[in-house]
């Protein structure tokens, strides 16, 4: 019996890839189709082929989706008054050095003021932030041993903004001004001396300064009129230190705060950086920022002054405009303020971090972004008392943002206490602190892995991970590395 030939039917049209079979040629792989951005205007005619992005687009535009492809802008201040998302405009940055911090804050700052809001960075130390607020016309204020010097008993603004006050404004005012000058005081003694000063001293300090303001009613007073108040010892000071009368026991009282208060008129270890009169009144019209990048790391003690009596300086100036604002004296101004090495301030001394943490609580109800930098929650956690490193640790908590950067996987415990991290992103973020290749080049720089990769994380959403890119325009205003760069070409 013979047996017949069964075929298959031809098919009426061809499979996802073409046709299959001997001949047929489809393809095993099909390359994906070029996306572009657009928005729903300009797009609207291309239906079914749109699709919603997954990532924000309101804000600076940091960079892109690691996963997507798709631009993610990003900012504090954007993400709290325009879309919403959080509900304080502070950002907390943590991440290996080299790997992009200052580069990707430097895009926001930039970003920023092409908003209209005034970056102000208070104590730039590499300097990573001069270059770019110089190239954006903005005001560089110098300091350091013999370049320049900042009066932290000067209220700078505040006076100034008090006289065209009236009432309980101007009341306020000068309470805020004498607050941030009596904190500048004790928090360069906090630090001179590795332990802050008793209450009784804070006392003394208290009524010296009131007695102070009442002399000075011309001019600005320099810590040497503050020391010789102490000294001259006026009634109203002898009263809150308890002397029951007695001069000599006045004397014993106050003879620790004198001797720390002489230390900072040139004799101590801080120098007379803080012992002058200002050298450039800080502007709030444009933005600012204070270089201290002359002060040798050797000299923490000295840097953490520094940083911190720049961050006091500033947040007055801010208050002052603020005020003003209020007012209807002056418009309405938005800042944006980077307060970077953090961890130099927190390790100066015991009880700083609660002067940082009095300076940083007043950004939501002034119209301020802030942006805190740090390299791992080690520094935060290397604090001597249980009650600094929980403090510290509510700087973390309290930011309406957390952007990660490459970190060892030793870090992912302590910053899983505050942050919500999946595995999947926890071993993203180790991933980008891997070093370099061994290789070397005469010509290219090998940058690591890592370098400008971040993970964007609000509360407990998904993490959003971009990589920042720069810009040609952004190159010459983003180099960390110049010094080692001229040293290579001489």
């Amino acid at each position: 019996m013979a047996r017949t030939k069964t075929t298959a039917p031809p098919r009426s049209r061809p499979g996802l890839r073409g046709w299959a079979g001997p001949g047929g040629g489809a393809h095993l792989y099909l390359d994906p189709a070029t996306e572009w951005r657009g928005t729903s205007v300009q797009v609207c005619g291309l239906w079914p082929f749109g699709a919603g992005s997954g990532t924000p687009m309101q804000g600076v535009p940091l960079g892109r989706d690691l996963m997507s492809g798709a631009t993610v802008c990003c900012d504090p201040i954007s993400w709290f008054m325009r879309a919403g998302l959080i509900l304080n405009p502070s950002l907390f940055v943590l991440g290996q050095p080299g790997l992009g911090k200052s580069t990707l804050v430097r895009r926001m700052v930039l970003g920023l003021a092409g908003y209209g809001v005034q970056p102000l960075i208070f104590g730039d130390l590499k300097p990573d932030y001069v270059d770019l607020i110089r190239a954006l016309g903005g005001q560089v204020i110098t300091l350091g041993r013999g370049r320049g010097y900042l009066n932290v008993l000067d209220p700078g603004e505040s006076s100034a903004a008090a006289a065209r006050l009236t009432g309980d404004a101007r009341r306020a005012l000068l309470a805020d001004a004498h607050g941030r000058r009596l904190n500048s005081v004790s928090a360069l003694l906090t630090i001179l001396r590795s332990a802050p000063p008793t209450d009784r001293e804070e006392t003394i300090l208290n009524a010296a300064l009131k007695v102070l303001d009442e002399r000075h009613t011309q001019g600005v007073p320099v810590l040497r009129d503050l020391v010789q108040v102490i000294k001259e010892g006026p009634e109203a000071v002898r009263t809150v230190a308890l002397d029951r009368g007695s001069i000599d026991r006045y004397r014993d009282i106050t003879e620790n705060l004198e001797s720390s208060l002489t230390g900072l008129l040139g004799e101590g270890r801080l120098g007379d950086t803080f012992a002058e009169q200002t050298t450039e009144p800080m502007r709030m019209d444009r933005p600012v920022v204070f270089d201290i990048s002359s002060i040798d790391d050797s000299e923490e003690l000295l840097q953490a002054a520094a940083l911190l009596s720049c961050w006091s300086y500033g947040f007055g100036a801010v208050a002052a405009a603020q005020a003003l604002s209020d007012a209807g004296l002056e418009p309405q101004r938005h800042y944006f303020l980077v307060l970077d090495e953090l961890w130099r301030v927190l390790r100066a001394g015991r009880g700083l971090v609660n002067r940082v943490d009095a300076l940083t609580r007043l950004n939501r109800t002034r119209g301020i972004g802030t942006a805190m930098i740090t390299h791992t929650m080690k520094d935060l956690l290397a604090l001597p008392s249980e009650e600094d490193r929980l403090k510290a640790m509510g700087f973390v908590e309290r930011s309406g943002m957390v952007i990660c950067g490459g970190l060892p996987m030793e870090e992912m415990p302590r910053l899983t206490q505050v942050v919500d991290l999946s595995s999947v992103e926890q071993r993203m973020i180790t991933e980008w602190s891997t070093p370099p290749a061994w290789a070397t080049s005469d010509t290219h720089d090998i940058a690591p892995p890592g370098q400008g990769n971040f993970l964007i994380k609000v509360g407990g959403r998904p993490g959003i991970p971009l990589h920042v890119d720069l810009t040609p325009a952004e190159l010459d205003v983003n180099n960390t590395n110049q010094r080692w760069q001229k040293a290579a070409s001489v």
